[in-house]
């Protein structure tokens, strides 16, 4: 109470982050997870708050990003448990983790998931990159090198174009997706997976993450998903 008169009702409360959470911080997981869940979901609550998108948008926060936080959870009882001592069993079980970081192939496989890397959110079938984080490429756009994240920089969906020039139109987006005419020489390597075929086009969310690659008959579908039905 306040001076006799109860405090305002908040009509709607939202409650995120990683502040709150009670499990061991071995491996920096919950940063990693914190600073991902915070780019996923800023990016859709700026496109709700001013009406660009449907307050459904929101709900994919929770989709893509609770059984990332529910996957954080068991490796790091997975880690403890490792970690303690006591008993043969689980001197046993470290040697055999050891063992298979020691090769190429888990040891990639695990530097994916400890960092974040290999996140795939289900966002249908399609192209290979469909819901994964975009690789960091270095591009060629307009005569000049750039790395492909500094595109993201101001917090807009990017539509790469490695086709015909002007090729793509998304005028009824324009205020809010950058269409950019780039190209890129050699493969396309993704963490968890290895070489990807090179699409002819790819939407990349603000998070990075992919929306849409090569299928003319799902952009637009994709675009409006994502971004809100376009403008006039």
């Amino acid at each position: 109470m306040r001076r006799g008169r109860p405090y305002p009702i908040a009509k709607r409360v939202l409650l995120a982050g990683d502040a709150a959470h009670i499990h061991h911080s071995v491996g920096g997981q919950g940063l990693n997870t914190g600073l991902q869940d915070a780019v996923n979901l800023g990016w859709k609550l700026a496109q709700v708050i001013k009406d660009i998108s449907p307050d459904s948008l929101l709900d994919t926060y929770h989709t893509e990003r609770h059984p990332v936080a529910a996957r954080v959870l068991r490796n790091t009882r997975a880690q403890i448990a490792l970690l303690r001592r006591g008993d043969d069993g689980r001197k046993a079980a470290r040697d055999v983790v050891a063992e298979l970081l020691a090769m190429d192939e888990p040891r990639k496989r695990f530097g994916a998931m400890m960092s974040g890397l290999d996140i795939h959110y289900d966002l249908g079938e399609g192209h290979a990159l469909l819901g994964r984080r975009m690789p960091d490429l270095d591009l060629m756009v307009d005569g000049q090198k750039l790395r492909l994240f500094t595109l993201l920089h101001s917090a807009r969906g990017v539509l790469l174009n490695f086709g015909k020039r002007g090729g793509i139109d998304i005028a009824p987006w324009a205020d809010r997706i950058k269409v950019v005419d780039a190209d890129h020489d050699g493969a396309w390597e993704l963490p968890a997976i290895g070489e990807v075929a090179a699409p002819k086009a790819v939407l990349v969310r603000p998070d990075g993450h992919v929306a849409w690659a090569g299928d003319e008959s799902q952009r637009g579908l994709a675009l409006t998903r994502w971004f809100g039905p376009g403008g006039a």
